[in-house]
């Protein structure tokens, strides 16, 4: 039977980098995305974030583009969070999204990292942490990244 092992370390900031998934409601979002990933036949490792933010560490189905998934994921994600109540300031996510791939040799570092983000931002700003990680894995930085 084959095996395919396809994560992805993916980032997705609100709108404008907004402030607004509210720790209280964070899991909220964060298991109807995960309930997102599954209907697409992928797996969710592990996802968190902050209020503007959020990471993803997904192993990608090979029966699926991460581009489908990501347009799936901000698309659904949005309405639901609009209509939930939970979120209302929410506007929607950023126009880009960011995608590194990661080797299983690595998944546990990513997954402590994305567990971390709320003590890692007392420290990094997203802007800051977004540029490092782009170009730690080898995409040029463009301002427009930050959507």
């Amino acid at each position: 039977m084959s095996r395919v092992v396809s994560l992805h370390h993916i980032v997705i900031n609100t709108k404008n980098r907004k402030m607004t998934i509210p720790p209280e409601h964070a899991e909220d979002i964060y298991r109807f995305i995960t309930s997102i990933v599954k209907r697409n036949g992928c797996f969710m490792c592990r996802i968190g974030g902050i209020e503007n933010h959020i990471h993803m560490l997904i192993d990608l189905s090979p029966t699926v583009t991460l581009s489908h998934l990501l347009w799936d994921i901000k698309r659904s994600s949005s309405d639901w969070a609009k209509k939930s109540g939970f979120f209302p300031d929410f506007i929607g996510w950023g126009k880009e999204y960011g995608a590194f791939s990661v080797s299983d040799s690595h998944r546990d570092a990513v997954i402590h990292y994305i567990m971390g983000q709320r003590k890692h931002h007392h420290r990094v700003g997203f802007d800051d942490e977004y540029r490092r990680l782009a170009e730690r894995n080898g995409v040029k930085w463009d301002d427009n990244m930050l959507t």
